[in-house]
C-alpha cells in the first residue's frame, strides 16, 4: 500500500480551498471517485529501506536510504504537463486510439539516454477522458507506451493551465508585468491554489510508480515548478532534475510575483536546474541571491548553489533538434513535389521566411513593419523580395492577441496594396496549421529566415531551417556536383538560440530600421559568405542535437546526485519552506541534558563563545549585550572550574566596553590577535607581526571599491581591515567582493597577510591569526599550568568559527586536553559545519548557557588571582 498523500503546500494559500476535494478518490485520474490506485496493477515493487526521518508529524512517511543506487537498474521518469502521446476518440465512439506525438521533445530526448535505461512518462492528456474510462485508458497507456496519465478535473485544469500558467507565469516569464487586469492579468490566489493542487496530483502519479533508490525524475517546464517540493518532502534522497524551457525573467521583474519565494524554494529542492542560456541562469541566480541570500559558486566549470548542505547544480545547455527525424522527413516523396510547386510559385523571387506561433511575444507585427521599411529604403527589392509569414494558430485568446492579429492583417493589406503588382505579392500570410512536410518545403526554398520574437525561451525554427537548407542534392536540383549549400538568418537577440548562432545577424526587433537593414544585408551578402555562415551553423546544429542535450543533462544529473547516499539527510520546515539538510552523519542537535551531565562531572572547563550571531542575533542593530547575557557570563565565570572566553572578530575597544561588568571574563579580540584573561589584565599580543605597512597598500584598494559600491563601508581594526557590503545591493555587492578579493590577493601577494571572504565581508589580517590558534593557545596554557581541561565547549556561527571547530577537534590527538575530555563544538543554525553539534539560534544558545550557569558551583568571590597566574 502506498503512503498517504499530504497537503502541506496548500497551507500557505489563503482563501477558498474547495479544490482540495479533488484530492480524494486515490485513482490515477485524481477524480475517479474511489478507484484503487492504478500503480497496484503494475508488476513492480516500491522498496523503501533505510531510516525514517520523523522530524514532525507530517514527515512520518518520509523515506531516506543509505543504500547506493544500482546503475544497472536506473530508470528515468520524465514529468511534464502533457504526455508525448496523441489521444483521439475512435470514430465509432467505442474507446480511444493512441499514437506517439512525433513532434514532442520528450519523445526525442530518449535518443541521448543509455540503451538499457527505461523511460517512463508522467503527464496529462490533450483529451477529456470521462472518469469511467480513465482506468482503462491509463492501463493501456502504461502497457503500450510506458505513460502514466494525470487526469485533472476540467475546472481545476482550467484554473491551473489557462489560469495561473498562462495568465500569471507565462506573461511574467516573458517580461510582461500585470499593470492592469487586461494587460498581463492580476495575481489570483485561487489560481495559485489550483496550480499547487495540480502539482500535488502530478506528484501522486509519480509516487505511484516510483522506486526512490533507482529512479531519476526529470521535470520539465514552468507548469510544474511546485512539484519538486512535493517529491523532495516525500523522498529526501530522490534524484530530481528540472529543466525550464521558457525564459527566466530578471530579478526586477520576478520579484513582483507574490509567491516568488515559494517557487524559488521549490526549485531549490532539485539537484540540477537547467536553462537554455546563461542569461536565464544568471537571472535565476540573482533572484536566489536577492530574495533568499544564497550565493553561487563556480568550480571547474560547474555552477552550484550551496543550499543547507546540498549543492544544487545549474546546467546551461540549449536544447537541439532531432536530426534523425528531420533527415528522415527530408527523404519523404511529398517533399520533392512540394518544393517544386513552391519554386514555381515564387519563381525568380527571393523568399524571406517567418515561421511563428500566433503569439503576442513572437514579434510578427514588428517583422512585417521591418520588411515594409526594407522595401521602402531599398527599392531594388520591390518586385523581387517576398516575405512568407507562417502564423501557426494558437489556442490562446485575449484582447492583446486580437489587437496583434488585427495589426498584422492591416499591415499586410497596406504593404501589398502599396508595393504589390500583377504576379507579385510582397507579403504572403499563411495563417493555418501546416504539416511538418509543408513547413520543410518552405524552409528549403527560403533564402533567409527571420525571427523577431521579443522574448522566447529557445525557438528551434532557425535550427530546422539550417538542416533543411543542407538538404539533399536532388532537392535543390543541383545534383551531386552542385554548389555548396547556403542559408542566412536574421534573429532577435532576445531568443534562446541566438547565442549559439554566431553567424546569424542579430537584431533588436523593436528597432524597425536596423531590422530592415539586417534583412537587406542577409539577402545581399556575397554567395560565398552565405555558404561559410551556413557551414558553421550546420556543424553546430548537427553536433548539438536533442540527443546531445539529453545525454549531457543526464550525465550532469548523475554527477550532482553522487553524494545522496553518502550523507545524512533530513527534512525540516513546512509548506514551501520545506528543505532537505544534508550534513555529516555525526552532526546532531546539542541537547541540554547531555551537556549538563558532562558539565557537572568535569573539573576543568573551557568555554569559548563567539559574539555576533551567537550571543546576539546577526540582524539586531544594537549589538550591546543584554542584561541576561551579562548575568549568564558572570554566573559561568563565578565557578572556579570554568575559564570563559569571548572569541570575536570585533575590536578590543568595543568588547572591553561591553563586558566591563564581567571582571573574570576572558576576551580574545580581532580573531585572537589581542587576548586578556580577566578585566584587570593587560592585553597580550598573540602574533609577532608588528609591521602594518600592508595597510597602506590595502586601504586604497578598499576605498576604490567603497566609492563604487553604494552601501559598503570599511572597518579599520588595529590588526585588520574589513570591507562590509551587507547594506549594498546583494548582487552587485557580492560581485564587487569577489573582484576585490582577487585584487587584494594580487596586490598583497608578497605581504605576511591573508585575504579572506566571509558573510558579507572581505577581511585582510596578519597570517597566523585565527580563532583556531587562540583556542589552542588557551588550552595549552591551562595544560602548562596543571589545569588540563576535561570539558571544552565552543560555539560560533560564522566561517571564522570553523577554524576554532577544526582546531579543537585536533587537540584530542595531541595531549593538550585530558584523554576523557567532553568535547562540544557547536555551530548556530543547521548548516554544513566542522562542528558535530548545532543549536537553532541565539535563543537556544542562551538557554543552554543558562542551564550550565544554573549547574555551576558559584562562589562568593571568584578567584581572580588564580586566573591571573594562569595567563602569566
Amino acid at each position: 500500500m502506498f503512503s498517504r498523500s499530504y497537503t502541506n503546500l496548500l497551507d500557505l494559500a489563503n482563501g477558498n480551498l474547495s479544490a482540495l476535494d479533488y484530492g480524494g478518490g486515490g485513482g490515477a485520474g485524481g477524480g475517479g471517485g474511489g478507484r484503487p490506485p492504478r500503480a497496484r496493477r503494475m508488476q513492480r515493487t516500491m522498496t523503501t529501506p533505510g531510516t525514517l526521518a520523523d522530524l514532525d508529524e507530517e514527515r512520518a512517511g518520509s523515506v531516506t536510504s543509505d543504500v547506493p543506487s544500482s546503475l544497472a537498474s536506473d530508470r528515468l521518469i520524465v514529468v511534464a504537463n502533457t504526455l508525448p502521446v496523441r489521444c483521439e476518440r475512435r470514430p465509432d465512439g467505442r474507446g480511444w486510439s493512441f499514437c506517439w506525438d512525433e513532434d514532442s521533445l520528450l519523445l526525442h530526448l530518449r535518443d541521448g539516454l543509455p540503451e538499457d535505461m527505461e523511460v517512463l512518462y508522467v503527464g496529462s492528456l490533450r483529451a477529456d477522458v470521462p472518469a469511467a474510462e480513465q482506468d482503462d485508458v491509463a492501463q493501456a497507456l502504461l502497457d503500450r507506451f510506458r505513460c502514466v496519465p494525470a487526469f485533472l478535473p476540467k475546472d481545476l485544469s482550467d484554473r491551473f493551465y489557462h489560469g495561473f500558467c498562462k495568465q500569471t507565469l507565462w506573461p511574467l516569464f516573458h517580461y510582461m508585468l500585470p499593470f492592469t487586469s487586461d494587460h498581463g492579468g492580476r495575481f489570483d490566489r485561487s489560481q495559485w491554489e489550483a496550480y499547487v493542487l495540480a502539482n500535488k496530483l502530478f506528484s501522486q502519479r509519480v509516487i505511484e510508480v516510483l522506486n526512490p533508490e533507482d529512479d531519476y525524475v526529470w521535470i520539465h517546464d514552468y507548469h510544474l515548478l511546485a512539484l519538486p517540493s512535493f517529491l523532495r518532502r516525500r523522498f529526501n534522497r530522490l534524484r530530481i532534475g528540472f529543466f525550464l524551457h521558457s525564459p527566466f525573467p530578471s530579478s526586477e521583474l520576478y520579484r513582483s510575483l507574490p509567491v516568488r519565494d515559494e517557487i524559488l524554494k521549490s526549485l531549490l529542492n532539485c539537484d540540477l536546474i537547467g536553462f537554455h542560456t546563461f542569461d536565464y541562469a544568471r537571472h535565476f541566480l540573482s533572484c536566489c541571491s536577492r530574495m533568499l541570500g544564497i550565493e553561487y559558486q563556480s568550480k571547474r566549470g560547474y555552477i552550484g548553489l550551496d543550499y543547507f548542505g546540498r549543492t544544487v547544480g545549474i546546467k546551461i545547455m540549449p536544447v537541439g533538434i532531432n536530426m534523425t527525424q528531420l533527415q528522415t522527413q527530408l527523404r519523404l516523396p511529398d517533399l520533392e513535389w512540394r518544393v517544386a510547386d513552391l519554386r514555381k510559385q515564387f519563381g525568380g523571387k527571393t523568399v524571406m521566411l517567418g515561421v511563428d506561433d500566433m503569439d503576442i511575444f513572437k514579434g510578427i507585427n514588428l517583422k512585417v513593419l521591418a520588411f515594409e521599411q526594407m522595401l521602402r529604403t531599398h527599392a531594388k527589392w520591390q518586385g523581387r523580395a517576398v516575405l512568407v509569414q507562417i502564423a501557426n494558430p494558437r489556442g490562446g485568446s485575449g484582447k492583446d492577441l486580437e489587437d496583434i492579429q488585427a495589426e498584422i492583417d492591416e499591415s499586410c493589406r497596406r504593404i501589398n496594396g502599396q508595393f504589390g503588382r500583377p504576379g507579385y505579392i510582397p507579403v504572403v500570410l499563411v495563417d493555418r496549421a501546416l504539416s511538418s512536410v509543408e513547413r520543410m518545403a518552405y524552409y528549403t526554398v527560403a533564402e533567409c529566415v527571420v525571427v523577431t520574437a521579443v522574448r522566447d525561451g529557445m525557438n528551434l525554427t532557425p535550427y530546422e531551417y539550417i538542416v533543411c537548407r543542407q538538404g539533399f542534392p536532388d532537392l535543390d536540383g543541383s545534383g551531386d556536383d552542385g554548389p555548396r549549400r547556403k542559408s542566412m538568418l536574421v534573429v532577435s537577440e532576445f531568443i534562446g538560440c541566438s547565442p549559439s548562432l554566431s553567424g546569424a545577424i542579430r537584431v533588436n526587433p523593436w528597432n524597425i530600421d536596423t531590422t530592415a537593414e539586417a534583412m537587406n544585408e542577409s539577402i545581399a551578402l556575397p554567395e560565398n559568405e552565405k555558404q561559410l555562415r551556413h557551414e558553421k551553423h550546420y556543424r553546430y546544429v548537427n553536433s548539438h542535437d536533442v540527443a546531445y542535450w539529453s545525454k549531457s543533462y543526464i550525465h550532469d544529473l548523475e554527477r550532482s546526485c553522487r553524494d545522496h547516499f553518502r550523507r545524512r539527510c533530513w527534512g525540516i520546515g513546512l509548506g514551501f519552506g520545506f528543505r532537505v539538510v544534508a550534513l555529516d552523519r555525526n552532526f546532531k542537535k546539542l541537547t541540554v541534558d547531555s551537556i549538563v551531565t558532562d558539565y557537572k562531572k568535569s573539573k576543568s572547563r573551557v568555554i569559548l563563545l563567539d559574539y555576533d550571531g551567537t550571543l546576539v542575533p546577526q540582524t539586531t542593530i544594537n549589538k550591546t549585550p543584554s542584561e541576561s547575557v551579562v548575568k549568564i557570563m558572570n554566573a559561568l565565570c563565578a565557578d572556579k572550574k570554568n575559564v570563559v572566553f569571548i572569541v570575536s572578530g570585533r575590536g578590543r575597544d568595543s568588547l572591553e566596553k561591553w563586558f566591563s561588568p564581567c571582571p573574570d571574563l576572558g576576551i580574545a579580540a580581532e580573531h585572537g590577535y589581542f587576548t586578556r584573561w580577566t578585566r584587570d589584565e593587560q592585553w597580550q599580543l598573540n602574533n609577532q607581526c608588528s609591521e602594518f605597512g600592508w595597510m597602506q597598500m590595502a586601504k586604497p584598494v578598499m576605498n576604490l571599491y567603497t566609492e563604487a559600491t553604494d552601501g559598503s563601508s570599511i572597518e579599520t581594526k588595529e590588526s585588520a581591515l574589513v570591507w562590509h557590503h551587507q547594506d549594498a545591493d546583494p548582487g552587485f555587492g557580492s560581485s564587487q567582493a569577489k573582484e576585490m578579493l582577487d585584487h587584494l590577493e594580487s596586490v598583497l601577494a608578497n605581504e605576511p597577510v591573508c585575504v579572506k571572504s566571509g558573510q558579507h565581508i572581505v577581511e585582510v589580517k596578519p597570517q597566523g591569526v585565527s580563532k583556531g590558534v587562540v583556542a589552542e593557545k588557551i588550552l595549552s596554557t591551562l595544560t602548562e599550568n596543571k589545569r588540563q581541561a576535561d570539558f571544552v565547549l565552543c560555539i560560533g556561527d560564522d566561517r571564522s568559527d570553523e577554524d576554532m571547530f577544526e582546531q579543537i577537534a585536533d587537540i584530542m590527538r595531541r595531549s593538550i586536553v585530558d584523554p576523557q575530555t567532553s568535547l562540544y563544538a557547536c555551530t548556530v543554525g543547521q548548516k554544513p559545519s566542522k562542528a558535530k553539534y548545532y543549536l537553532d539560534d541565539t535563543n537556544d544558545v542562551l538557554s543552554m548557557l543558562e542551564a550550565l550557569a544554573d549547574a555551576s558551583e558559584v562562589t562568593d568571590s571568584p578567584d581572580a588571582e588564580e586566573r591571573t597566574s594562569i595567563s602569566e
